[in-house]
């Protein structure tokens, strides 16, 4: 099994407000490689994603997310489908707070939902002149239905090295708070190194990230993850 994805430019699920733009939207993302923290989450192969968010002018939002996923052997498990909910705060000009919950399910066999799980978030953000800065706390009491405690921890910035052209520097740490329900390669955690660069063009956006963990296995040893992506207001 793998876990979550939490970077829909990068193929996955980026838990962010809507709120700054109120009102509906969806995006569209084909990605070579559904990956979170590092790890796939469609055995290293492609993934087709889908998301549909409404904001609020009071900072709430709602969504939904959608992705085919792939988690080898026999495991019939091909469709991914997430909803979340939470509040965005812009605290003053350079502060601003997110803070929800998300609802992760999974289709294809008799046994799918079993992994279906809850997680809370929250992510800070800070905006100077040398870019944007995260730092984002991920928590879940029962990490892919197996009732172990599991929390990830995030530290990313974003710069601008030009006009719409952006790189953006993370590292994050995932840690199981009960190894006897789940391990990483054998452990207690791992690390994830990820850059990217991001740039628009024609109403498509672009990412390209080299990223790579700590673990020795085949779904997270290095990688380039390229996505395209197209978001529309509706």
């Amino acid at each position: 099994m793998k876990s979550k994805c939490f970077y829909l430019v990068a193929g996955g699920l980026l838990l962010m407000s809507t709120a700054a733009n109120a009102g509906l939207s969806a995006t569209v993302t084909a990605t070579s490689d559904y990956t979170f923290n590092g790890v796939s989450q469609t055995d290293n192969g492609p993934a087709l994603q889908g998301s549909l968010d409404y904001g609020f002018d009071s900072g709430w939002y709602v969504g939904g997310f959608t992705s085919n996923v792939d988690f080898g052997g026999s495991d019939d498990t091909w469709l991914e489908l997430d909803t979340y909910a939470g509040k965005y705060y812009q605290l003053n000009k350079q502060l601003s707070l997110d803070v929800g919950l998300a609802y992760y399910t999974y289709h294809g066999d008799s046994f799918s939902d079993e992994y279906n799980y809850p997680e809370l978030y929250s992510k800070l953000g800070y905006d100077t002149s040398l870019g944007h800065s995260e730092a984002k706390l991920t928590y879940t009491w029962d990490y892919f239905g197996l009732g172990g405690g599991h929390y990830t921890m995030l530290l990313g910035h974003t710069i601008s090295v030009a006009e719409g052209h952006d790189i953006r520097f993370s590292v994050d740490r995932s840690t199981s708070l009960d190894e006897d329900k789940w391990s990483w390669d054998d452990g207690k955690s791992f690390n994830h190194y990820r850059v990217a660069y991001m740039t628009s063009w024609s109403g498509f956006d672009f990412s390209l990230a080299a990223e790579d963990t700590s673990m020795n296995l085949d779904t997270s040893d290095e990688r380039l993850v390229l996505s395209v992506s197209r978001q529309f207001m509706l």
